[in-house]
């Protein structure tokens, strides 16, 4: 009968000692992780160059984005069950290699439903590569050295996506190579390989772990998140609940995700330990870090949507916005770690900082009128330059610091799938919000011009021709208007929103700094 009862704790991994080697080792994987995207942001900023060479339309192109992101996100549930089970190494080096071949198959793709469906596998294996960064850093590095290897995660949320703007920039507009866009990965994933083969120590494979598989969860978990998020992407073009497709994909991933949440609740070997999240700083970190997700968009989607429908801006236009975010990220990531580590400070109140930055920011934004160009948003992306990383390595510290190193595969399970759910989820909301108030503001604009002024009735009513022009002449501007106008709601309701957010980031649990030496003690 005892061996009716799998075992629900695994012995632990040998520990290793950080040092150069294993230090190389984390850099591959941290440049996976950063590949994996890059891969997918730079071919969804040149949406366009991807889709015209297949005669896509806009709507049938939109798949290929959506089915990539949709599949991105039911990988990551199972990334760190999967990197235990095969052995951290081995697995790795052989999801890096899988998604390099695909790379290399995507430029000779005509037919757009299949290089969909290829698209959709590698953004699969994407997904997986991502959740193993954060549980390597929180087996691999020591304490004193922790906040560091979550600084390199950080860098996975911050960085690599705004980077994609100007990569994108390079291989359309600059260099006319479009094949790049998935050919890109290929250095990448070589040296990731390479470092991680001789940086990481291999662990002994478990492949005994598939008799204690929650079977239902690895049938319901991936479904459901891959329907949820095919729903978020294509819901704002499709009319949401209007469209008999959403409303299947809905119909059928919510229960599905509720099955996979109960089943994982009682598996002795889940896929994510969802106990996790009676602790303080993880059940409330973790919302307050899927709300901040949807903020953060307040730094990338909104100010490159006002300049692509004000001014139809291409990647190379736009590759500044993405710089002055995602390039400071590289310092400040390691200073805010370094800040973190002082006795004196307090997680919590370098968070609370981070957000109040993105608040103003959000503010300064709010002032946006038409006559704004890339260099109006120089302010607004500095500080939100500053307030991201200071929040986002802030609450990956207070999450991670109740977790034992080897939780981590379970954690960054949660955590990541909770990110990409709240990039999709926030992007979704924050493209139906623009619609909502753009659309708002475009029946005030209009019926103040119908019932306006003398000049405007003549405008569109006098002389030869002249209805055809003013009416043409009139959507534009209302249309134009109406945009600038939602934005401006945007900025304001994501900025209150981060406001909102700095009382629940002072009742966080307060975590002691690690000491670094005896020394620090005297701090």
């Amino acid at each position: 009968m005892a061996s009716s009862h799998p075992s629900p704790v695994a012995s632990p991994p040998v520990a290793h000692p950080f040092g150069p080697r294993l230090f190389v080792g984390m850099l591959g994987v941290l440049v996976a992780a950063i590949m994996s995207g890059l891969n997918g942001r730079v071919a969804a900023v040149a949406l366009l160059d991807v889709r015209a060479p297949l005669g896509a339309g806009s709507d049938d192109g939109s798949w290929i984005t959506v089915i990539y992101a949709a599949c991105e996100l039911a990988a990551m549930p199972i990334s760190g069950w999967l990197s235990v089970t095969f052995s951290f190494r081995r697995y790795h080096i052989a999801v890096v290699a899988v998604f390099s071949l695909l790379a290399l198959l995507l430029p000779f793709i005509h037919s757009l439903p299949l290089l969909v469906f290829l698209r959709g596998a590698q953004g699969f294996f994407g997904g997986l590569l991502i959740p193993v960064l954060m549980a390597g850093a929180l087996r691999f590095f020591p304490l004193p050295l922790r906040l560091y290897g979550l600084a390199l995660y950080a860098l996975t949320a911050t960085f690599s996506p705004n980077l994609a703007v100007w990569l994108a920039a390079i291989w359309t507009d600059q260099l006319s190579i479009v094949s790049m866009l998935y050919l890109q990965v290929l250095p990448l994933a070589a040296f990731s390989m390479l470092a991680v083969a001789w940086g990481i120590p291999q662990d002994p494979v478990r492949l005994e772990r598939w008799r204690e598989v929650n079977v239902i969860g690895l049938l319901t978990g991936p479904a459901g998140l891959a329907l949820v998020a095919i729903a978020l992407g294509q819901g704002e073009r499709l009319d949401w609940l209007d469209s008999g497709l959403i409303r299947s994909l809905l119909s059928a991933g919510i229960p599905m995700l509720t099955v996979f949440v109960c089943s994982e609740w009682f598996h002795p070997t889940p896929f994510m330990r969802f106990q996790l999240l009676y602790r303080r700083n993880l059940g409330l970190g973790f919302t307050i870090f899927f709300v901040m997700l949807i903020v953060m968009l307040s730094g990338s989607l909104l100010p490159m949507d006002y300049l692509l429908e004000r001014w139809h801006f291409r990647p190379e236009n736009l590759y500044v916005i993405g710089a002055i975010l995602g390039l400071p990220q590289l310092v400040l990531g390691p200073m805010v770690s370094m800040l973190l580590y002082k006795q004196w400070v307090d997680a919590r109140c370098v968070f609370a900082l981070g957000l109040a930055c993105i608040a103003i920011s959000c503010l300064l934004g709010w002032r946006v009128t038409a006559d704004w160009n890339a260099a109006d948003f120089v302010a607004v992306q500095v500080l939100q330059a500053l307030g991201q990383p200071m929040a986002v390595v802030s609450v990956l510290f207070l999450s991670t610091s109740v977790v034992q190193p080897m939780e981590g595969p379970f954690v960054s399970g949660i955590v990541n799938t909770l990110r990409a759910l709240g990039t999709l989820g926030g992007s979704a909301l924050v493209g139906h919000l623009l619609a909502v108030r753009a659309h708002f503001h475009g029946n005030v604009l209009l019926d103040r011009a119908m019932t306006g002024t003398a000049d405007a009735r003549h405008r569109i009513a006098g002389g030869e021709g002249a209805i055809e022009h003013g009416l043409a002449e009139l959507a534009e501007f209302v249309n134009q208007q109406a945009t600038v106008l939602g934005i401006a709601d945007c900025y304001l309701i994501l900025g209150a929103l981060a406001l909102l957010l700095i009382p629940l980031v002072l009742n966080l649990q307060y975590m002691q700094p690690p000491l670094l030496t005896p020394k620090t003690n005297r701090n």
